[in-house]
């Protein structure tokens, strides 16, 4: 019927229209509730299976490429993601237009799913990632002579793959599916493993190509007469398909390194969506959950961490532009490394000790915990956790190898240092953000005074009057100064733990933002700088290197995502 499919998701859904999973194993339990339970983990479980084989499968191309080129060639994995691919774009389609349009489908949506700055950078990585697929098919046309046609088909699915996939997020991320439950965990799983093989086989050619420059720099040093470090055996065979000397070819290879990391971003969100969409299949919500109104971003009680987020910020980009013209000569000098070393050892402490004083203000705040089930918490949580890890498995690796060589070395030292406050940096971030989330939230209207709220309403009526006319300058500066009062009245209005919390939150917002943008456009001293990789070796490093990076660069990401929750909610 078209009203009940129309109904409010804030309205509980009558028992007529709840459709009971059913599964063959479990048709003798005699109560509906224990059947349709009994049958919701049995989809789970039968699904996560299925993505667990698909992943397993892909894995094992991707390592035969890498340790056997001839038997298993990268146009095989090509082939086999291909196919993965067109079978999601097929389930996907047969979602929007079949299953979320039967009645009763979607009778729920979670609002703590999805939120704008997530389906925002599935926007903006998926982009990314389309330009990215032109330039490649742009590069492959001018190298057709030495490349096959594979190269060419592979990112014309894959665009095709990113602008379904990113539709389906920004419009479906929300949904509590009520319908073809197992036929919908499946192609959530299968399309969840299909990206985490993106993923996997993005970092795996990102360590080929970075071995490739690193290889071409030695060439270049050996022409410059200086002693070439040691390397691995490689054949020479990469070389020989190598870009001419044309401004088009030069713009596609330099374009395609440029937005290559944004490609694996893309990927890893894609996955934590996807994720949390499964487990929501099935899902029902209660009114009450439904009823709770997410809190807006507004810029409103804030003073301190902007000003110093964006000083971080503007010094932070200062040394990274400095760091890359440095690092891209052919003698680049080792003062630039002192520098980036030092950046980090004064900003890591400043966040670790505002994760501290936000985690002591939580502990001496009287707000309940939160404790109503939410997928999209507790996969935030997983995700912080987990990405975590990559940056302190490199941190102990670069101590092991710091404290074993030379210690005493200025260069040492600081990138001693660096590890040393990266991992406490981690640690305390990680309490902080996640005890913040489990915090239940306090109703901004009950701690804003009746005045606070006629000057917000004066406020917006002033920039609306000033829209419709030309004012003078005297007009403006009455405009500016109303303002500023009514910014003041509010900072002055919020209690002293809620302005810390929110001063921390941006701080460490704007931080973890540089700290995401250094990593991701190429800043890699840890491999660089040269002391772990001749401590562990060329091939052990890059090994531990590529694991851990790509966890890091994400981890900052999805760290400001949570830290925007805590701010939001503070």
């Amino acid at each position: 019927c078209r009203h009940c499919k129309s109904r409010s998701t804030s309205v509980p859904a009558d028992t007529t229209t709840i459709h009971y999973e059913k599964f063959w194993l479990y048709r003798h339990c005699s109560s509906v509730q224990q059947r349709h339970q009994q049958a919701q983990k049995a989809g789970q479980l039968f699904s996560g299976l299925l993505a667990m084989n698909v992943v397993f499968l892909g894995s094992a191309f991707i390592s035969s490429m890498i340790f056997n080129r001839v038997a298993i060639t990268l146009a095989d994995v090509w082939i086999l993601l291909s196919i993965l691919k067109v079978m999601c774009l097929f389930w996907i389609i047969y979602y929007l237009v079949g299953t979320s349009r039967q009645p009763h489908a979607v009778l729920y949506r979670d609002s703590h799913a999805g939120p704008i700055w997530v389906r925002g950078s599935v926007l903006l990585f998926g982009s990314c990632s389309i330009l990215l697929n032109v330039f490649q098919i742009g590069y492959s046309t001018i190298l057709v002579h030495c490349k096959s046609r594979v190269e060419i088909l592979f990112p014309v699915i894959e665009i095709l793959f990113i602008c379904t996939q990113a539709y389906f997020l920004w419009h479906h991320s929300k949904d509590c599916i009520q319908v073809q439950h197992n036929f919908t965990r499946c192609g959530l799983m299968v399309t969840t493993a299909t990206n985490l093989l993106v993923w996997l086989l993005a970092v795996t050619n990102d360590t080929l190509h970075m071995e490739i420059e690193s290889q071409l720099r030695e060439v270049e040093q050996r022409f410059s007469g200086k002693a070439p470090s040691s390397h691995p055996h490689w054949c020479n065979e990469t070389v020989l398909c190598t870009c001419p000397n044309t401004t088009i070819c030069k713009i596609f290879q330099k374009g395609y390194i440029l937005l290559y990391p944004f490609h694996t971003e893309y990927s890893l969100v894609c996955c934590s969506m996807l994720y949390v969409m499964w487990k929501n299949v099935g899902r029902r919500i209660s009114h009450h959950h439904n009823l709770d109104t997410r809190p807006k971003f507004k810029l409103q009680g804030v003073v301190f961490g902007p000003v110093l987020g964006t000083s971080a910020v503007i010094i932070g980009a200062c040394v990274f532009m400095m760091y890359q013209i440095q690092a891209t000569s052919l003698d680049p000098s080792r003062q630039i490394l002192v520098i980036y070393y030092s950046y980090y050892i004064v900003l890591l402490p400043l966040m670790s000790v505002g994760a501290v004083i936000g985690t002591v203000i939580h502990a001496l705040e009287k707000k309940e915990l939160d404790t109503v089930q939410n997928p999209t918490r507790s996969l935030d949580v997983v995700l912080l956790m987990g990405a975590a890890l990559g940056q302190i498995c490199m941190s102990y690796f670069s101590i092991v190898a710091l404290m074993a060589s030379n210690p005493r070395d200025l260069l040492n030292s600081l990138a001693l240092a660096y590890s040393v406050f990266m991992i406490l940096q981690n640690i305390t971030q990680n309490v902080f953000v996640i005890d913040g989330l489990h915090r239940r939230h306090v109703v901004a209207a009950a701690d804003q005074t009746p005045a606070a709220e006629e000057e917000d309403t004066k406020e917006e009526q002033n920039r609306e009057a000033y829209s419709q006319r030309r004012v003078s300058m005297l007009e403006l500066g009455q405009e500016i100064r109303k303002a500023s009062l009514s910014y003041i009245h509010t900072y002055s209005h919020l209690s002293w733990k809620r302005r810390v919390l929110r001063e921390i939150s941006f701080f460490l917002v704007l931080t973890n933002i540089i700290l995401w943008i250094m990593p991701t456009f190429g800043s890699h001293p840890l491999f660089e700088n040269g002391m772990e990789r001749s401590f562990y070796g060329y091939s052990t490093w890059f090994v531990i290197v590529n694991f851990g990076l790509p966890l890091a660069v994400f981890y900052r990401m999805h760290s400001v995502g949570g830290l925007l929750e805590v701010y939001v909610t503070a």
